[in-house]
C-alpha cells in the first residue's frame, strides 16, 4: 500500500498523505484529489447508466448529523424529504461538527447538519468554503439543582457550561465522555444547527 501511495504522490506532484504515529491522514492536496476522484467515478457511473439505458431507482444521499439531531431534528426532516422526494434513500452518520466537516471535505458524506452558535462562522478555515445555511435557531434549556452555581438564574451562557458536571456529557475525541462526568474542555454547546452541503 505504501508503494501505491508513494506512486500516487509522484504522479500528483504533491504530498497527499500525512503519515503520523496514529495512522495516515489526507493533506489538503489529498482531500482535493479525493474530491475530484469521487466526481470522476460518479461521472463514469452516470455515463455507463446513460449508455446502457439503466436509470437508478433511487438516489443515495449520505447525511451526517450532530449527535442529538438524530432524535430531535432528523425525524421531521426525513419525513418531509420522503414526501417530497421519494426516490432518495438517506443513510445517516452521527458525529461531531469537526468530524462531520472533515467527512464533507473528504467526500464520505454529501451534506451535514452541524451545530454552531452566534456569530456563525464557517466550520473550518479551508478553501473552498463550505456552503452553510441556518436551518433553525433553538434555545437550549439547562436543568440545574435548586442550590449551586446556576440556581435562581434565568439565563446561562454556554461558555459557563464547559466545565460544569453533566449527566450526559457531550462527545469529546474518538470516544464519548462517560455519563455523569465533567464537561469536556473546549466542548461547544450549541444554539443553532446549520445545514451544510
Amino acid at each position: 500500500m505504501s508503494r501505491q501511495a508513494a506512486s500516487l504522490e509522484r504522479e500528483a506532484g504533491a504530498t497527499l498523505f500525512e503519515r503520523r504515529s496514529d495512522g495516515v491522514r489526507l493533506t489538503p492536496a489529498g482531500l482535493t484529489l479525493l474530491r475530484h476522484a469521487r466526481t470522476i467515478l460518479d461521472t463514469l457511473t452516470a455515463a455507463e447508466r446513460d449508455l446502457t439505458g439503466t436509470a437508478p431507482r433511487t438516489e443515495a444521499v449520505r447525511l451526517g448529523v450532530f449527535l442529538s439531531a438524530g432524535s430531535v431534528v432528523l425525524p421531521v426532516m426525513l419525513g418531509r424529504l420522503a414526501a417530497s422526494d421519494p426516490h432518495l434513500t438517506v443513510t445517516t452518520v452521527e458525529g461531531t461538527t469537526p468530524g462531520l466537516t472533515r467527512a464533507l471535505r473528504a467526500g464520505s458524506i454529501d451534506l451535514a447538519v452541524l451545530t454552531s452558535r452566534p456569530p456563525h462562522r464557517p466550520p473550518d478555515g479551508e478553501s473552498p468554503r463550505l456552503h452553510t445555511e441556518t436551518v433553525e435557531d433553538t434555545e437550549l434549556v439547562v436543568a440545574v439543582p435548586a442550590t449551586g452555581v446556576f440556581a435562581g438564574r434565568t439565563s446561562v451562557h454556554v461558555d459557563e457550561l464547559v466545565d460544569a458536571p453533566w449527566i450526559a456529557a457531550p462527545s469529546c475525541g474518538p470516544s464519548r465522555c462517560s455519563a455523569s462526568g465533567r464537561g469536556c474542555p473546549g466542548a461547544r454547546a450549541s444554539s443553532t444547527p446549520p445545514a451544510t452541503g
